[in-house]
């Protein structure tokens, strides 16, 4: 007759956790990495699917290739020096370390806002030479990557910030350490399309 009940029983009408048992998830990791690879992957997709229409695109008789801006050496400067001070933080917040914390992590994300108006200022330098948005489809497509990478560094910038604020109000590395990982991958990531986009242009 248990044996019955137990089968006929409904588990998910019950309340609480089943069986004393603590909730798991359905990843054996948390629920940060995995919205980050998640989101990765689908930013992966669409910075692909833009280089394939490029490099078709290219191949029409109306395109003229953009003169390649002497900034973008500089701006690549900028981001891998924002990439590596991250990952220093995140060496730091690993080893339970407080000294330097602080310096890495802010001053990753301020050699990002720095690559970010590098780009802006190259984004001017072109106009004030004729090379506006809608003169030619390269110098479209250059405007769309590059206004696309900066747009993918403003949502990191923004999760930089908050983790920041936790940072300067005394928030100890163990708490913030998920944190300052996350950053650190999604900058690596960047880093890497950027260099990508980067030759892309600079060869074509």
């Amino acid at each position: 007759m248990s044996l019955f009940k137990q089968l006929a029983s409904k588990p998910w009408e019950r309340k609480g956790v089943i069986g004393g048992l603590d909730p798991e998830g359905v990843f054996d990791t948390s629920p940060e990495r995995v919205a980050l690879s998640f989101f990765l992957a689908v930013a992966s997709v669409i910075f692909s699917l833009f280089a394939v229409s490029y490099v078709i695109r290219m191949s029409l008789p109306d395109w003229t290739p953009l003169a390649e801006p002497s900034q973008l050496w500089a701006n690549t400067g900028l981001l891998i020096i924002s990439s590596i001070l991250f990952q220093w933080a995140r060496s730091i917040a690993n080893a339970g370390k407080q000294k330097n914390l602080l310096t890495a992590f802010i001053g990753g994300g301020v050699f990002a806002l720095l690559f970010i108006a590098g780009q802006v200022l190259t984004w001017n330098s072109l106009q004030a030479a004729g090379y506006f948005l809608t003169s030619n489809p390269a110098n479209s497509f250059f405007y769309l990557l590059t206004g696309l990478h900066i747009v993918h560094l403003l949502g990191g910038l923004w999760v930089w910030s908050k983790s920041s604020i936790r940072l300067l109000s005394g928030g100890k590395p163990e708490n913030l350490r998920l944190s300052i990982e996350l950053c650190t991958i999604y900058w690596h990531f960047l880093l890497i399309i950027w260099l990508i986009m980067f030759a892309v242009l600079s060869n074509t």
